[in-house]
């Protein structure tokens, strides 16, 4: 197995706070096809009792995607982007990211199960808002390629 498997409850730095645009919640929504009202209209949103535009549940992917590349450039992780495959992707809310929200994100790897020649590396990042309330928890499976695979 190429991975270190001393990455195991490795926490890494919290990210900078990202701040959750309108456009950037609407040119997603646009992306993935999400086309209810509330990704794109403002009214709509608030009709809902939202302050703002109400991103599809998959966006926490461009936060989460913060504490992914810290992992992927830890020197000492063994994990190769080229021999890298996302095999699975889960979300746990307490509530819906709404443009205008700064989210911070800290990943903590929670698993790793060697595969043949690689392995599979299982994280979790608690995206929160900076009052530090619980927004989603962003659950990611890497499927990483053996050096010879």
């Amino acid at each position: 197995m190429s991975v270190n498997p001393d990455l195991v409850e490795r926490v890494f730095a919290p990210t900078s706070p990202y701040l959750v645009g309108r456009e950037k919640v609407r040119e997603f929504a646009r992306a993935v096809f999400a086309t209810d009202p509330q990704h794109t209209d403002v009214d709509a949103a608030r009709a809902l009792g939202y302050a703002d535009v109400v991103a599809p549940p998959t966006f926490a992917m461009v936060i989460q995607d913060l504490t992914l590349q810290q992992l992927l450039g830890e020197p000492d992780s063994g994990i190769a982007l080229e021999r890298t495959v996302h095999a699975e992707q889960r979300f746990r809310y307490t509530r819906p990211i709404v443009a205008g929200d700064e989210l911070v994100a800290q990943l903590s790897v929670t698993g790793i199960r060697a595969f043949g020649k690689g392995a599979m590396v299982t994280s979790e990042a608690e995206i929160r808002d900076v009052e530090g309330e619980h927004v989603v928890t962003a659950v990611s499976v890497l499927l990483v390629g053996g050096e010879d695979a």
